[in-house]
């Protein structure tokens, strides 16, 4: 008589990955390894450094006539113009590392999402102080835009903006397949904020409805924060306010970023 056979011991369950805390020397890394492979794509660099600086060497001889209009607005489009090129350089080159397969290879070895996040972030962060000293410079000292307060609260306002480009690029990137529809998501995201954040219009004369909407779009704080540098000598408590709400909103979409990445890379 055979004897039975013991039943095979049941698989131990695998434990879920945990979750790997934020670490600098990963974040560093990934900032560095962005960064270089960046530095070998000059329209790129172009793009970021040049069109900002470009289209406010033509919005002021646009105005030649009337230097004053230039005063009213060229602050406000200090802020914009590097929210815009960091949004569209940002997703483009991010979703070009999800479809390539790139993303997927990174977080198979130790690397968090919260490393390749602030990674990014740090590497487009680098390249926004960059361009947004290169565009406050040459609107203040060499297009003489003329501004009551001090010009390192319009830089600090433009970096806050290019920031949010970059955290805007990271999470709509998730939601494109292609190069050409991380283009196309500009006119969703960016086109409404431009035509809501008073650069036209004060907010307060538009209709109740899309005035409230423009109380929840976070470029309308980024203009009001440069109208605040345009108009007062000191740093007011709006212009406070309004900085931390860019900023908070960035963090937020940062984070919202962080969560889309599973979606692509699991």
């Amino acid at each position: 008589m055979t004897t039975p056979t013991a039943p095979a011991p049941p698989a131990p369950a695998l434990a879920p990955a945990p979750t790997r805390p934020l670490s600098l020397a990963r974040t560093t890394a990934t900032a560095t390894r962005v960064l270089r492979q960046l530095s070998h794509d000059p329209r790129t660099i172009a793009l970021l450094m040049l069109i900002p600086c470009v289209m406010l060497f033509l919005l002021r001889y646009v105005f030649d006539g009337s230097p004053r209009t230039f005063d009213n607005i060229g602050a406000s489009l200090l802020g914009i113009f590097p929210l815009i090129t960091m949004f569209l350089v940002t997703s483009i080159a991010t979703l070009r590392e999800r479809t390539s397969g790139t993303l997927e290879r990174l977080l198979a070895m130790p690397l968090g999402k919260g490393d390749l996040i602030a990674g990014y972030a740090l590497a487009f962060g680098a390249l926004a102080i960059v361009q947004s000293a290169l565009a406050t410079g040459l609107a203040v000292w060499f297009l003489g835009l003329d501004v009551t307060g001090s010009p390192w609260l319009l830089l600090l306002v433009a970096l806050l903006d290019a920031l949010l480009g970059t955290a805007l690029g990271l999470f709509v990137s998730a939601f494109a397949a292609s190069e050409f529809q991380a283009v196309q998501f500009m006119p969703a995201v960016i086109f409404p904020q431009l035509l809501l954040c008073g650069l036209f219009t004060p907010r307060d004369n538009m209709h109740p409805a899309l005035e409230a909407v423009s109380d929840v779009l976070p470029m309308s704080y980024a203009v009001d924060g440069m109208n605040e540098v345009l108009r007062h000598t000191d740093t007011t408590a709006t212009f406070v306010r309004d900085a931390l709400i860019v900023a908070g909103c960035a963090l937020l979409v940062l984070a919202l970023g962080a969560a889309t990445l599973k979606r692509r890379t699991a």
